[in-house]
């Protein structure tokens, strides 16, 4: 076997691939990276065959992959002198729909076919055919007068192409939804393309809108003349279909962290109780503002439950009978946002009341926020009006981070 290239080098991987069979899973996946918060991307994790394998460099600069199946397409007949080979790929955007798992959503997902290759087989070697040795028999054996390796308008030559006296492997660009056609010099008894390589991009949706889990879904192809992947009129492959099964797997992060001792809150005024004991001015805010780190990369909601409360507040009590009620809200690091899009600040949560959903516009690792209580001016009237300086209000105030909005 002999290797031909253009521009990079090649490493060509002549070995048999196992069977894929007609169906052809596509797997990405999506988890933050702290390293990378505003990289809001899936990252395809289908091993790579065929032509990737060879140029990954050329792969990764487009953003394509490929994939190299074992469907034979075989000659019906034998080529006559003028006769055509065309092969045409279903280059343009398709759209499929993947749905989640568990909680049934549907996202689009769109997929095409840049790129096309294979093997073909002659019945005998390109000498016998021609009456020249390869590498020049393969180049005559075309009225083009030249090998596979260049590829007709519209397809254009990718630089892959290896022969030997009877095989002929090449791997052609697709940037239309053409035919590109090779036409026979000479009588050709019979032959074949072992396999089918394939190139393909993708578009997926924003990760960021999406909840976690897999979320699955298939578009199928046809083979043969006439199908999506035709390989020439006279060309008919071992199987008529492909269906390609695309799984996007979601793996977000929703994780809040609050600081030693941050579950025990204090509220007092500004300054102190001393200052109020001294002086014996009332305070006019009764608070405490407790800061909290977040990571998320998804959607989420929070909830406000109290051991007591009065309406849509917490209260505070004691085992004299004191009570007062406390307000609480949330602020949240930039880069989440409310409804509308607004940035949130001091919005108030509501006993037993889910709020949101809140949306991250990135990933946002580790930022700070706070979660602020006060009491309300009315309530610091009644709790101070005739104060017991050794009685201590106390109550158990929890909120809730829920991802499953």
């Amino acid at each position: 076997m002999k290797i031909i290239t253009t521009g990079c080098g090649l490493a060509l991987a002549l070995s048999v691939f196992p069977a894929h069979g007609m169906n052809q899973e596509i797997r990405a996946l999506f988890q933050p990276d702290p390293a990378q918060p505003s990289k809001n991307l899936f990252v395809n994790q289908t091993p790579n065959s065929g032509y990737c394998v060879s140029y990954p460099a050329q792969c990764e600069a487009r953003n394509m992959f490929s994939i190299e199946l074992p469907v034979p397409y075989r000659s019906t007949r034998a080529l006559m002198p003028g006769d055509d080979v065309s092969v045409r790929a279903p280059v343009d955007w398709r759209r499929l729909t993947v749905t989640n798992l568990d909680t049934q959503e549907t996202e689009v997902v769109e997929v095409r076919i840049t790129g096309i290759g294979s093997r073909f087989v002659l019945s005998e070697p390109v000498e016998t055919l021609t009456g020249v040795a390869a590498p020049t028999g393969h180049d005559i054996l075309w009225t083009s007068g030249s090998g596979w390796l260049y590829a007709p308008a519209p397809c254009l030559g990718s630089g892959l192409a290896g022969y030997s006296a009877t095989t002929y492997l090449f791997f052609w660009h697709t940037p239309v939804e053409a035919s590109c056609t090779k036409t026979a010099a000479f009588r050709i008894p019979s032959m074949y393309f072992s396999k089918l390589d394939f190139a393909y991009e993708l578009k997926t949706p924003n990760p960021l809108g999406m909840s976690s889990g897999l979320y699955t879904g298939s578009l199928s192809y046809t083979m043969g003349p006439g199908g999506d992947f035709d390989l020439g009129a006279a060309f008919q492959p071992d199987d008529s279909n492909l269906t390609l099964d695309f799984v996007l797997d979601v793996q977000h992060t929703l994780k809040v962290d609050l600081p030693p001792g941050g579950n025990n809150v204090a509220l007092e005024p500004e300054g102190g109780w001393a200052r109020w004991i001294n002086s014996g001015r009332k305070p006019t805010r009764i608070f405490r503002d407790q800061p909290f780190f977040i990571s998320a990369s998804s959607r989420f909601k929070v909830m406000l439950l109290c051991s007591s409360q009065g309406g849509n507040t917490c209260n505070l009590g004691s085992p004299k009978g004191n009570t007062t009620e406390v307000e609480v809200s949330m602020s949240l690091p930039p880069g989440i946002t409310h409804s509308g899009g607004t940035n949130v600040t001091r919005l108030p949560l509501r006993f037993n009341e889910w709020i949101g959903p809140f949306q991250p516009g990135l990933y946002v690792d580790r930022k700070p926020g706070a979660i602020h209580f006060e009491m309300t001016p009315f309530a610091i009237e009644f709790l101070l009006k005739q104060p017991d300086l050794n009685d201590r209000l106390r109550g158990n105030v929890t909120v809730i981070w829920d991802s499953d909005v």
